[in-house]
């Protein structure tokens, strides 16, 4: 079995959407065709860093036609999942074969390759790297899930069965999406502005998805947001939006006047890395589908 490394940078002319399909043309179509149903990573540059990274994993699903330029393909992916931490290529020395040669210099005919085919053990050892972190904070678990009382908190029990098969485990997911949002806003909700910890060190900030996954949206953080329960609430169903530049949206069915949960400015807290903050095209389905604005 194989995998691959699609290689990715954010101001290229290709039509790339990394969560849902990525670009490529025909040269690497034989390549793609071979990893249909199989994982592959993402690589590339990423902005305010210095070097190349593996910073994100999918699965392919598809290959297709694009019908408005020639000899140009998209894999359809699904299952997108962001790393923990970019991960350099140069780290342990390489983790694909031969991509650093022993002088310490990145393979020159390796590193044009937009596609390129790894083995299942080069893309664990990347998977391992990139999506092995704990949490800094204790889960939450479901009495169901758990033996004892609704309120233990076992610690993160180690990841047994190999990550290639973690990226499809709704669990696993939601675990990492929500590390990954308390992490990127500090634990803090967005719209109140506020950092609640309990008594054992959890925080009280849930990770929201903008676009639900029911609907296919993705465990991305620029599809996720850092709110407290009640707002939570109120923003899933469609009480509360956001627009463009972040200005809190609120719906005209709300019963109550919801300002003092608010923050004072209607202004949501957002990272600073633009990276990390809700991408427009999840907040425009929000907007459209979700948010009940009359």
């Amino acid at each position: 079995m194989v995998a691959a490394v699609f290689y990715h940078k954010a101001d290229s002319g290709y039509k790339d959407l990394p969560a849902f399909h990525y670009h490529f043309p025909k040269q690497y179509l034989s390549r793609v065709q071979q990893v249909i149903g199989r994982p592959i990573v993402y690589y590339g540059p990423l902005s305010g860093q210095t070097g190349q990274f593996y910073w994100a994993a999918a699965i392919v699903t598809d290959v297709r036609e694009d019908s408005y330029l020639s000899d140009h393909y998209y894999a359809d992916l699904r299952g997108y999942i962001e790393f923990d931490r970019m991960v350099s290529n140069r780290e342990n020395g390489g983790l694909e074969r031969n991509f650093i040669l022993p002088d310490g210099r990145v393979s020159p005919g390796r590193a044009v390759q937009a596609v390129r085919v790894i083995s299942d053990e080069e893309c664990e050892a990347i998977l391992a790297a990139g999506l092995s972190e704990r949490s800094p904070w204790p889960e939450r678990y479901d009495a169901a899930d758990i033996d004892g009382s609704e309120f233990d908190e076992p610690p993160q029990a180690p990841l047994e069965r190999p990550l290639v098969e973690q990226l499809v485990n709704r669990r696993f997911r939601d675990i990492k999406f929500r590390q990954h949002v308390r992490i990127a806003y500090d634990r803090r909700c967005a719209f109140t502005g506020l950092r609640l910890i309990n008594g054992q060190g959890r925080p009280e900030v849930e990770a929201a998805h903008i676009m639900p996954v029911e609907a296919n949206g993705p465990d991305s953080v620029q599809n996720g947001i850092a709110l407290s329960g009640t707002v939570h609430w109120m923003f899933d169903r469609g009480l509360l939006s956001l627009e463009d530049d972040f200005t809190i949206l609120r719906s005209r069915q709300l019963n109550h006047d919801v300002s003092h949960l608010l923050r004072p400015d209607l202004k949501a807290l957002v990272p600073d890395n633009p990276r990390l903050r809700p991408h427009p095209y999840y907040l425009d389905w929000h907007r459209t589908h979700r948010f009940k604005a009359a």
